[in-house]
């Protein structure tokens, strides 16, 4: 269980959590509601995904829960849109750990070291994890419980350091109040994404039925907790027009507060805390198309497993796919450059897809895995999840569904390629869990 919600917290605590209160900044007060509602939101997800965990301890989890309620051609766009949004969002993830390397040694700045760290980060959790699921749990955990130190520091001690001037202005923005609202829900969205990462490799899990939920609602719990205190902190200790413009602003909190040693053992946790999100997703990234590949989804290819049990073909393959972009970015192509900063701003929609999806697939998994004997009602739970997931995609706005959309879409021919190479069968007629 450790591991599992390791996991999940370190997958949730990452780039998204840190560098949110600068983002959230312009909209005051407001953006501490959004944060909690937010997080009430979060947790009916992952009580949906604890509840099919439980019916369907599957691999491949969003994914997996999609298919078996909805068919092969809903799962296919699930896990094509979602394993797109994971290895498009690794540069992300490393490049805010080398930007915190070269902030402890300001002598090694400069573009290009800053890509290569960037490449080194992600190679080196590739390789962490081709060593097989039980040691990416580890370094999970290490990276994880190790980061919560300084941040739960700043989130909790912090609270004495406060200027409650700086809470003056409940709405500053300008914008009506549900403009500014669906503004943040993606921004606040962001942070919480990879709270079903304990549900992806349910396969690997010992006694999963209890052992998933469990990690999962734990897991949200934690990182929404420190989400909203540490929120809370910096906007009370940090002007707010300092705040807008500030890079590192738990960084600039704690230097404020302790100095330069509060700015180093925050850069330190940013460097954990990016470790254990790379380690994380990266382990996510092999195991959803892995999924799919054992359905005949996905090329075969995805579905291969070493002699460690890890899918180290669709990993290396993933892995490569994040590197070009790094490498575009680096060279500064622009037409590049700029389509990949589209998709990885397109990954908290990519993200949200997948989880309206499964906030109301509960009752016909378990009409599915029970034969049609027991279709539970939709809860009150469920309903308030999949709102959650539609504000959250209506915040995105406009630009970012449609693309998002074309990015689905370009799924379709590999999945008619895929299924003309594999044999005809009734869509979801088996279902293998466990």
């Amino acid at each position: 269980m450790a591991a599992c919600t390791a996991i999940v917290v370190g997958n949730m605590v990452g780039s998204g959590f840190y560098l949110s209160p600068a983002a959230v900044a312009p909209y005051g007060n407001l953006a501490i509601v959004v944060w909690i509602v937010m997080a009430g939101g979060a947790i009916c997800l992952g009580l949906t995904f604890a509840r099919l965990a439980r019916l369907a301890p599957a691999t491949g989890g969003p994914y997996a829960y999609t298919r078996l309620a909805y068919g092969d051609f809903p799962g296919f766009l699930i896990a094509w849109g979602y394993w797109i949004s994971i290895w498009a969002s690794l540069p992300l993830i490393a490049v805010a750990l080398a930007g915190a390397i070269v902030d402890l040694f300001p002598m090694v700045r400069g573009r290009a070291t800053v890509a290569a760290l960037t490449l080194v980060a992600i190679w080196i959790v590739v390789f962490v994890n081709l060593r097989g699921v039980k040691t990416a749990g580890v370094v999970a955990q290490v990276t994880t419980y190790a980061k919560l130190l300084p941040f739960g520091a700043v989130a909790i001690i912090g609270l004495i350091y406060i200027d409650l001037s700086h809470f003056s202005e409940f709405n500053p923005s300008g914008k009506p109040l549900l403009q500014a609202s669906a503004a943040l829900a993606p921004l606040t969205m962001f942070a919480f994404l990879g709270l079903e990462s304990a549900t992806v490799p349910a396969g690997d899990v010992r006694d999963p039925e209890r052992t998933i939920p469990r990690s999962t609602v734990l897991g949200i719990m934690i990182a929404a907790t420190l989400y909203v205190l540490g929120t809370v902190v910096v906007m009370g200790v940090l002007p707010r027009q300092e705040l807008v413009h500030s890079l590192a602003p738990f960084s600039d909190a704690a230097g404020a507060m302790w100095g330069r040693t509060g700015e180093i053992s925050i850069s330190i946790a940013v460097i954990l805390s990016s470790l254990g999100a790379l380690n994380g997703w990266t382990l996510l990234m092999g195991q959803v198309p892995m999924a799919a590949a054992r359905d005949g989804l996905f090329p075969p290819l995805f579905g291969s497993i070493s002699t460690r049990g890890v899918p180290a073909i669709g990993i290396l393959i993933s892995a490569v796919l994040a590197t070009v972009l790094v490498l575009v970015q680096a060279v500064g192509a622009s037409g590049f450059a700029s389509f990949y900063n589209l998709v990885v701003g397109l990954s908290t929609m990519a993200a949200v897809i997948p989880y309206a999806f499964c906030a109301l697939a509960g009752s016909l998994v378990a009409a599915r895995v029970t034969d049609g004997a027991y279709v539970p009602k939709v809860s009150v739970v469920e309903v308030v999840a999949f709102v959650f997931a539609m504000f959250t995609l209506y915040g995105c706005g406009a630009e970012p569904v449609l693309y998002g959309l074309v990015l689905l879409l370009l799924g379709i021919p590999v999945y008619v390629w895929q299924r003309r190479h594999t044999r005809a069968r009734p869509e979801t007629d088996e279902f293998i869990v466990g």
